[in-house]
């Protein structure tokens, strides 16, 4: 009997599959020494972001479902 595919539960928190097919992922180096930081570059960081077509094969097996 073969086993069940599951969806990765760490990804499905962090990640959003978009009808195009594309895949929607937060920005990372938001949570701490954000003092030095420009104010430009933190509300640049604050956009959503695509994975990139490099990683998007590993994702997609992730988000089964």
């Amino acid at each position: 009997m073969a086993a069940k595919i599951k969806t990765h539960s760490g990804a499905k928190k962090r990640l959003q599959l978009l009808k195009g097919g594309k895949v929607k992922r937060k920005q990372t180096r938001m949570r701490h020494l954000n003092s030095s930081m420009s104010s430009k570059r933190k509300r640049h960081l604050g956009d959503t972001a695509y994975v990139d077509d490099a990683n998007y094969l590993q994702i997609r097996r992730c988000l089964v479902f």
